[in-house]
């Protein structure tokens, strides 16, 4: 039986099991954790992945949890691998939705929807153990902490996640994201660059303090720091392709203690964002050299620091193709959407693209009546997802698992 001939099966198989699934999410959201050490998300999943008739494999380096459905079907994909990831992090934010499941953790919060994807994988893992009987190969269910800045999927990686698969024919990695920037029950699709690499900028100007009545007789480093971030504005727009973009942003200006001191430095910290490696390192050096060439004219030295951060996330153009294929077969052609530029965002799962083909799509969760210029998005603490996509969601990981093993 295949996909194509059976979607609206999956589909009333994942409502059926809706309740379970929103129970999952609603006790994650309860108790967010951030960074890399999750102890008590890691022991609820883990619960959960026994709880399915399977084996958890707990991260060495990071509270990471795994576990393989190896099918038991026929066919030419036997030696075939997916892996499935939903990642289980929070954001050091304090919830102010007023939902009666709210985070009971304060400074912490689920506003970027990862307990939405955990509880959606472990979903579609339910619909695939149903069917197991219907594909060969193996799904590696990946659940990844440390999203949000802290590089979990990297650490997952140096731990052997991909022992084994990585180089075979057949292997392959899928991801959802869900978002309230567009409408519930949509799948949001696009080939190529989908999301930018985001590297982290420090940028130190060092000056002369003085009295703040005489600034000749210092060299004020926070007239200097102010004429550089508009000197890497203006760089941007003067040697950058618009067509193939660069962001940077200064999102943190730090000088002074007081109104009548010129202090010796300024800091500025920020983000270079990027869709292309090229750009990426050109843009690097001419950060450079903006900023010791603005230092230079007033005198002063301006140390650069740029810490790398997560790649391009680039989807692969056939296994895109296989996902859309699927989506519209799940979820009818209008509930499928061609995504027209990328996110500047950024992601891990960059990390296992960059390792194995694959792809990420966008899973529209936006409250009924939520207007799309108004409606909090991720990383808002007022942020509420439309639960009503998560059936969709599970019904997704399992129909791309289902296709790509030979079953759709």
């Amino acid at each position: 039986m295949t996909i194509a001939a059976a979607p609206a099966a999956l589909r009333a198989d994942a409502e059926a099991i809706f309740p379970s699934i929103v129970d999952v999410r609603r006790r994650l959201h309860r108790i967010p954790e951030i960074g890399l050490q999750l102890p008590k998300t890691q022991a609820l999943v883990a619960d959960e992945v026994r709880a399915l008739g399977l084996e958890p494999v707990l991260g060495r380096s990071t509270s990471s949890v795994s576990a393989v459905i190896q099918g038991t079907g026929a066919g030419e994909a036997a030696g075939h691998t997916i892996v499935l990831r939903g990642d289980m992090d929070g954001l050091p934010l304090t919830e102010d939705t007023g939902l009666d499941f709210a985070s009971g953790h304060p400074g912490a919060m689920h506003a970027c929807g990862h307990d939405t994807h955990v509880s959606m994988l472990l979903g579609g893992a339910r619909l695939l153990l149903d069917r197991r009987a219907e594909f060969a190969g193996r799904v590696v269910l990946m659940f990844q902490p440390g999203e949000e800045g802290y590089h979990g999927a990297r650490y997952m990686l140096e731990d052997g996640l991909l022992a084994g698969i990585e180089g075979t024919p057949g292997a392959a990695a899928f991801a959802l994201h869900i978002s309230t920037k567009y409408p519930t029950g949509t799948l949001n699709v696009r080939h190529g660059p989908l999301l930018a690499a985001a590297d982290r900028l420090l940028l130190t100007v060092r000056g002369r303090g003085g009295h703040a009545s005489e600034p000749f007789s210092s060299l004020d480093p926070i007239t200097i720091a102010a004429e550089l971030i508009l000197a890497l504005q203006l760089m941007v727009t003067r040697t950058v392709d618009a067509l193939n973009p660069a962001v940077i942003t200064i999102a943190r200006v730090t000088a002074g203690t007081t109104n009548n001191i010129i202090p010796p430095t300024a800091e500025l910290e920020g983000t270079l964002r990027t869709l292309d490696e090229r750009v990426r390192a050109e843009v690097k050096d001419r950060i450079r050299r903006v900023a010791e060439g603005v230092g230079a004219a007033h005198g002063a030295e301006v140390d650069v620091l740029i810490e790398p951060g997560y790649p391009v996330t680039v989807n692969d153009r056939a296994f895109t193709d296989l996902v859309r294929a699927v989506a519209i077969d799940l979820a009818g052609a209008d509930a499928v959407v061609e995504m027209t530029e990328p996110i500047m965002g950024a992601e891990d799962f960059s990390y296992v693209l960059q390792r194995i083909p694959g792809m990420m799509t966008f899973l529209g969760a936006r409250p009924a009546g939520g207007d799309a210029a108004t409606a909090p998005q991720n990383h808002s603490n007022l942020v509420v997802f439309d639960e009503a996509a998560m059936a969709l969601g599970a019904a997704t990981y399992a129909a791309v698992a289902l296709r790509h093993l030979g079953a759709g």
